[in-house]
């Protein structure tokens, strides 16, 4: 990498939930995982209150809370093992996602994938996805000391990309992610997988929020926020998303 700061806006990727609907697939994961070690009762709601925290954390909790005596790696390895073999048959990008990534790369704007799964996990979604083509950078929660609510894997995609943090704006689907965004200094736009989110204080509190979700989402308004003053807050996207004041 170039010692050279990168000029103007980069743009970071969280991965599932807001490049990818991987959510499914990582529930299902997780069901058939704990299920092997006694587990049964596993629902959708007890995987929802771990979306947007990562796969070595969410594990770390899980074991806890179940009493389940084999290490957190071995877990996390079953976790990798069952999620790949899911997305390998089912990953999909998120339409309007897909077309936002393509118009920055013909752009030539700067982006990374900053994520809380495994580097494994991340190359195989981008790779059945297609988005490897246009997001060959990318940084996974097990390379840095902490995953999100901490800003570590968003610093670490600005360095490798030799951005200012300032400079990078953050799409991301869960708080702390959001979280993660602020903490690095970083502009976000926020789009909820959990749509009854929304009105949490750090969805709020981004720069451009679409409450509603992916059904709502634009490139078109992300692109015109990219493209006006660098200098100033992102703002409202014209006639749609909400704007937090």
């Amino acid at each position: 990498m170039s010692s050279a700061r990168t000029p103007g806006p980069c743009v970071l990727f969280d991965l599932d939930g807001t490049l990818v609907d991987s959510e499914p697939n990582y529930y299902e994961a997780g069901r058939r995982l704990l299920a092997r070690y006694g587990v049964r009762d596993f629902g959708w709601d007890d995987h929802a209150r771990f979306i947007g925290v990562g796969t070595r954390e969410t594990l770390t909790t899980l074991r806890a809370e179940y009493g389940i005596e084999a290490p957190v790696d071995e877990l996390l390895a079953g976790k990798n093992a069952l999620y790949l073999e899911l997305a390998g048959r089912s990953a999909e990008a998120f339409p309007e996602m897909r077309a936002l990534v393509e118009r920055l790369h013909r752009r030539g704007v700067p982006m990374a994938v900053a994520s809380g799964s495994s580097r494994a996990v991340i190359a195989a979604t981008l790779t059945v996805t297609g988005l490897d083509a246009h997001l060959p950078l990318y940084v996974s929660a097990e390379e840095v000391a902490h995953g999100k609510p901490a800003p570590d894997v968003f610093l670490e995609a600005a360095r490798r990309l030799g951005a200012e943090p300032a400079s990078c704006v953050v799409l991301e689907d869960a708080v702390p992610g959001v979280e993660a965004a602020r903490a690095a200094g970083m502009r976000c736009v926020a789009v909820p997988y959990v749509e009854a989110e929304a009105d949490d204080p750090a969805f709020r509190a981004a720069d451009l929020l679409f409450p509603h979700g992916q059904r709502e989402f634009e490139a078109d308004a992300v692109l015109e926020r990219l493209a006006g003053d660098w200098n100033q807050p992102l703002g409202p996207a014209p006639g749609a998303p909400y704007r937090p004041s």
